[in-house]
Protein backbone atom coordinates (compact mmCIF):
# COMPACT_ATOMS: atom_id res chain seq x y z
CA UNK A 1 0.00 0.00 0.00
CA UNK A 2 2.22 4.20 -2.19
CA UNK A 3 2.36 7.10 1.01
CA UNK A 4 3.92 10.17 -0.07
CA UNK A 5 3.89 14.08 1.68
CA UNK A 6 3.98 16.95 -0.12
CA UNK A 7 4.72 20.73 1.14
CA UNK A 8 2.96 24.20 -0.59
CA UNK A 9 5.35 27.30 -0.74
CA UNK A 10 3.24 31.19 -0.94
CA UNK A 11 5.65 33.15 -2.54
CA UNK A 12 5.52 36.79 -4.02
CA UNK A 13 7.92 38.53 -5.68
CA UNK A 14 8.64 42.67 -5.73
CA UNK A 15 9.82 44.52 -8.21
CA UNK A 16 11.03 48.21 -7.44
CA UNK A 17 12.44 50.14 -10.28
CA UNK A 18 14.73 52.34 -10.35
CA UNK A 19 14.11 56.26 -10.52
CA UNK A 20 16.06 58.03 -13.18
CA UNK A 21 17.51 61.41 -12.60
CA UNK A 22 16.24 62.78 -15.50
CA UNK A 23 13.75 65.30 -14.74
CA UNK A 24 11.47 63.64 -17.63
CA UNK A 25 11.18 60.22 -15.78
CA UNK A 26 7.59 60.83 -13.72
CA UNK A 27 6.75 57.05 -12.23
CA UNK A 28 9.05 53.69 -11.07
CA UNK A 29 7.82 50.75 -13.22
CA UNK A 30 4.97 48.55 -11.81
CA UNK A 31 6.30 46.26 -9.65
CA UNK A 32 5.70 42.81 -11.48
CA UNK A 33 2.39 40.66 -10.90
CA UNK A 34 3.40 37.77 -7.91
CA UNK A 35 2.77 34.18 -9.24
CA UNK A 36 -0.11 32.06 -8.99
CA UNK A 37 0.20 29.99 -5.10
CA UNK A 38 1.31 26.38 -4.97
CA UNK A 39 -1.73 24.70 -3.94
CA UNK A 40 -1.75 23.40 -0.79
CA UNK A 41 -2.68 19.92 -1.71
CA UNK A 42 -2.88 17.62 -4.42
CA UNK A 43 -3.95 14.07 -5.59
CA UNK A 44 -2.46 10.94 -6.78
CA UNK A 45 -4.50 8.55 -8.37
CA UNK A 46 -2.43 5.05 -9.17
CA UNK A 47 -3.99 2.45 -10.89
CA UNK A 48 -1.98 -1.31 -10.73
CA UNK A 49 -2.11 -4.71 -11.35
CA UNK A 50 -0.29 -7.37 -9.65
CA UNK A 51 0.38 -10.99 -10.56
CA UNK A 52 -0.50 -12.03 -7.06
CA UNK A 53 -2.18 -10.70 -3.92
CA UNK A 54 0.07 -11.76 -0.89
CA UNK A 55 -0.50 -9.60 2.39
CA UNK A 56 2.16 -10.28 5.09
CA UNK A 57 3.37 -14.11 3.92
CA UNK A 58 -0.36 -15.38 2.97
CA UNK A 59 -1.30 -15.52 -0.65
CA UNK A 60 -5.13 -13.63 -0.89
CA UNK A 61 -5.53 -14.23 -4.24
CA UNK A 62 -4.19 -14.54 -7.53
CA UNK A 63 -3.93 -11.48 -10.61
CA UNK A 64 -5.18 -8.55 -9.08
CA UNK A 65 -6.54 -4.98 -10.18
CA UNK A 66 -5.25 -3.02 -7.13
CA UNK A 67 -6.43 1.07 -7.97
CA UNK A 68 -5.50 3.83 -5.25
CA UNK A 69 -6.48 7.37 -4.50
CA UNK A 70 -4.47 9.25 -2.00
CA UNK A 71 -4.60 12.87 -0.90
CA UNK A 72 -1.81 14.40 0.13
CA UNK A 73 -1.60 17.76 2.53
CA UNK A 74 1.77 18.91 3.81
CA UNK A 75 2.51 16.23 6.17
CA UNK A 76 -0.77 14.68 5.72
CA UNK A 77 -1.76 12.07 3.55
CA UNK A 78 -5.11 9.60 3.62
CA UNK A 79 -6.19 7.38 0.94
CA UNK A 80 -8.20 4.37 -0.33
CA UNK A 81 -7.10 1.19 -2.11
CA UNK A 82 -8.89 -1.51 -3.29
CA UNK A 83 -8.25 -5.15 -4.18
CA UNK A 84 -10.01 -6.71 -7.09
CA UNK A 85 -8.46 -10.56 -7.99
CA UNK A 86 -9.05 -11.45 -11.68
CA UNK A 87 -8.16 -15.09 -10.48
CA UNK A 88 -8.07 -17.20 -7.33
CA UNK A 89 -10.23 -15.19 -5.14
CA UNK A 90 -10.10 -16.10 -1.54
CA UNK A 91 -13.88 -15.98 -0.71
CA UNK A 92 -14.60 -13.29 2.41
CA UNK A 93 -10.72 -11.22 1.91
CA UNK A 94 -9.89 -10.38 -1.43
CA UNK A 95 -13.39 -10.41 -3.04
CA UNK A 96 -13.49 -7.77 -2.75
CA UNK A 97 -11.64 -5.69 -0.44
CA UNK A 98 -11.55 -1.71 0.52
CA UNK A 99 -8.48 -0.13 2.67
CA UNK A 100 -9.03 3.57 3.93
CA UNK A 101 -5.84 4.51 5.58
CA UNK A 102 -3.92 7.55 6.95
CA UNK A 103 -0.63 8.79 8.19
CA UNK A 104 1.11 11.91 9.51
CA UNK A 105 4.66 12.41 9.42
CA UNK A 106 6.28 14.16 11.59
CA UNK A 107 9.92 15.91 11.20
CA UNK A 108 12.78 15.18 13.82
CA UNK A 109 15.51 16.23 12.08
CA UNK A 110 17.31 15.49 8.73
CA UNK A 111 17.87 12.42 9.20
CA UNK A 112 14.71 11.17 11.11
CA UNK A 113 10.83 11.52 11.15
CA UNK A 114 7.94 9.50 12.68
CA UNK A 115 5.13 8.53 11.19
CA UNK A 116 1.79 7.39 13.20
CA UNK A 117 -1.31 6.07 10.99
CA UNK A 118 -3.74 3.74 10.59
CA UNK A 119 -5.64 1.18 7.90
CA UNK A 120 -9.21 0.28 7.94
CA UNK A 121 -9.62 -2.88 6.50
CA UNK A 122 -13.20 -3.97 4.62
CA UNK A 123 -14.49 -6.68 3.00
CA UNK A 124 -18.09 -6.54 2.43
CA UNK A 125 -18.31 -10.24 1.25
CA UNK A 126 -16.79 -11.45 3.70
CA UNK A 127 -19.39 -14.34 5.38
CA UNK A 128 -19.09 -14.04 9.19
CA UNK A 129 -20.82 -17.69 9.68
CA UNK A 130 -17.40 -18.88 8.30
CA UNK A 131 -15.23 -16.95 10.68
CA UNK A 132 -14.64 -14.09 7.94
CA UNK A 133 -14.92 -10.29 9.74
CA UNK A 134 -16.03 -8.04 7.94
CA UNK A 135 -13.84 -5.10 9.05
CA UNK A 136 -10.83 -4.58 11.16
CA UNK A 137 -9.06 -1.74 11.96
CA UNK A 138 -4.92 -1.16 12.66
CA UNK A 139 -3.19 1.71 14.26
CA UNK A 140 0.11 1.80 13.68
CA UNK A 141 3.68 3.92 13.84
CA UNK A 142 6.88 4.14 12.34
CA UNK A 143 10.45 5.30 12.97
CA UNK A 144 12.01 6.51 9.82
CA UNK A 145 15.71 7.29 10.25
CA UNK A 146 18.67 7.37 6.99
CA UNK A 147 21.77 6.35 7.25
CA UNK A 148 24.20 7.47 4.16
CA UNK A 149 21.74 6.36 1.41
CA UNK A 150 19.45 3.92 3.15
CA UNK A 151 16.82 4.48 5.39
CA UNK A 152 15.85 2.35 8.10
CA UNK A 153 12.27 1.89 9.13
CA UNK A 154 11.36 -0.36 12.20
CA UNK A 155 7.38 -0.31 12.44
CA UNK A 156 4.67 -1.69 14.87
CA UNK A 157 0.83 -2.41 14.08
CA UNK A 158 -1.74 -3.23 16.65
CA UNK A 159 -5.01 -4.96 15.25
CA UNK A 160 -7.54 -3.50 17.84
CA UNK A 161 -9.87 -6.25 16.06
CA UNK A 162 -8.13 -9.27 15.08
CA UNK A 163 -5.97 -8.36 19.06
CA UNK A 164 -2.57 -8.46 18.57
CA UNK A 165 0.61 -6.77 16.90
CA UNK A 166 2.66 -6.68 14.29
CA UNK A 167 6.24 -5.89 14.11
CA UNK A 168 8.17 -5.02 11.12
CA UNK A 169 11.60 -3.97 9.75
CA UNK A 170 12.97 -2.25 6.19
CA UNK A 171 15.68 -1.13 4.56
CA UNK A 172 15.21 0.64 1.16
CA UNK A 173 17.69 2.50 -0.95
CA UNK A 174 17.86 3.90 -4.59
CA UNK A 175 20.69 3.49 -7.44
CA UNK A 176 20.41 6.20 -9.70
CA UNK A 177 20.16 5.19 -13.53
CA UNK A 178 20.59 8.59 -15.10
CA UNK A 179 21.50 7.38 -18.46
CA UNK A 180 18.59 5.60 -18.37
CA UNK A 181 16.58 8.38 -16.85
CA UNK A 182 15.13 6.40 -14.05
CA UNK A 183 16.87 4.37 -10.42
CA UNK A 184 16.54 1.40 -8.77
CA UNK A 185 14.43 1.72 -5.81
CA UNK A 186 15.51 -1.34 -3.76
CA UNK A 187 13.62 -3.07 -0.75
CA UNK A 188 13.87 -5.39 1.85
CA UNK A 189 11.68 -6.62 4.72
CA UNK A 190 11.02 -8.93 7.72
CA UNK A 191 8.16 -8.70 9.78
CA UNK A 192 6.40 -11.04 12.55
CA UNK A 193 2.94 -11.33 13.84
CA UNK A 194 0.36 -13.21 16.51
CA UNK A 195 -3.21 -12.33 16.14
CA UNK A 196 -5.37 -13.61 19.49
CA UNK A 197 -8.80 -13.76 17.43
CA UNK A 198 -8.32 -14.33 14.13
CA UNK A 199 -11.81 -15.58 13.52
CA UNK A 200 -14.91 -14.09 14.61
CA UNK A 201 -17.69 -15.93 16.35
CA UNK A 202 -15.45 -18.74 17.57
CA UNK A 203 -15.33 -20.02 21.14
CA UNK A 204 -12.80 -20.63 22.28
CA UNK A 205 -10.35 -18.15 20.38
CA UNK A 206 -8.87 -18.63 17.39
CA UNK A 207 -4.74 -17.13 17.32
CA UNK A 208 -3.15 -16.86 13.98
CA UNK A 209 0.73 -16.31 13.75
CA UNK A 210 4.04 -16.46 11.48
CA UNK A 211 6.60 -14.73 9.97
CA UNK A 212 7.44 -13.10 6.80
CA UNK A 213 9.58 -11.43 4.63
CA UNK A 214 10.32 -9.85 0.96
CA UNK A 215 12.88 -8.36 -1.14
CA UNK A 216 12.20 -6.53 -4.29
CA UNK A 217 13.39 -3.69 -7.10
CA UNK A 218 11.26 -1.45 -8.60
CA UNK A 219 12.06 1.19 -11.46
CA UNK A 220 10.30 4.10 -11.99
CA UNK A 221 9.36 6.57 -14.77
CA UNK A 222 8.34 9.96 -15.36
CA UNK A 223 6.59 9.41 -18.43
CA UNK A 224 4.98 12.68 -18.24
CA UNK A 225 4.86 16.15 -15.95
CA UNK A 226 1.55 14.64 -13.71
CA UNK A 227 2.15 11.14 -14.89
CA UNK A 228 4.48 8.00 -12.99
CA UNK A 229 4.72 4.27 -14.08
CA UNK A 230 6.44 2.15 -12.16
CA UNK A 231 7.66 -1.66 -12.74
CA UNK A 232 8.40 -3.64 -9.70
CA UNK A 233 9.30 -7.48 -8.78
CA UNK A 234 9.83 -8.80 -5.78
CA UNK A 235 9.73 -12.30 -3.91
CA UNK A 236 8.00 -12.79 -0.53
CA UNK A 237 7.57 -15.73 1.58
CA UNK A 238 5.33 -16.38 4.83
CA UNK A 239 6.76 -18.64 7.71
CA UNK A 240 5.91 -20.46 10.45
CA UNK A 241 2.61 -19.72 9.94
CA UNK A 242 0.22 -21.89 12.38
CA UNK A 243 -3.82 -21.35 13.30
CA UNK A 244 -4.46 -22.75 17.04
CA UNK A 245 -7.87 -22.76 18.69
CA UNK A 246 -7.30 -22.99 22.45
CA UNK A 247 -7.32 -26.29 23.66
CA UNK A 248 -6.53 -28.10 20.51
CA UNK A 249 -3.65 -28.60 18.63
CA UNK A 250 -1.90 -26.28 16.43
CA UNK A 251 -2.18 -26.50 12.52
CA UNK A 252 -0.08 -24.96 9.79
CA UNK A 253 -1.87 -22.26 7.84
CA UNK A 254 -1.16 -23.32 3.92
CA UNK A 255 -1.89 -19.68 2.30
CA UNK A 256 0.98 -19.11 3.67
CA UNK A 257 3.59 -19.30 0.58
CA UNK A 258 6.63 -18.17 -1.13
CA UNK A 259 5.43 -16.41 -4.62
CA UNK A 260 7.36 -13.79 -6.83
CA UNK A 261 4.91 -10.74 -7.33
CA UNK A 262 5.30 -8.32 -10.55
CA UNK A 263 3.46 -5.31 -10.27
CA UNK A 264 3.17 -2.39 -12.81
CA UNK A 265 1.37 0.90 -11.68
CA UNK A 266 0.99 4.45 -13.40
CA UNK A 267 0.31 7.22 -10.73
CA UNK A 268 -1.29 10.31 -11.70
CA UNK A 269 -0.69 13.24 -9.54
CA UNK A 270 -3.25 16.44 -9.52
Amino acid sequence: MNQKTTSALLCAALCLGALSTSAQTATAPAPAAAPEATPSYSWVFTPSVASQYMFRGARLGGPSFEPSLELDSGNFAVGVWANYPMKDKVVGQSDPEYDIYGSYTATVNDATSIVPGFTWYNYPNADKTAGFYKMTFEPSIALNYTVGAVKLTPKFYYDLVLKGPTYEFTASTAVPLKDAGTELDFTATVGTFKWTDAFENSTPSYKNYGDYWLVGVAAPFQVTKSGKLTVGLAYTKGSNNFIKQTGSPKFENTAAVGRGVLTVSYAITF
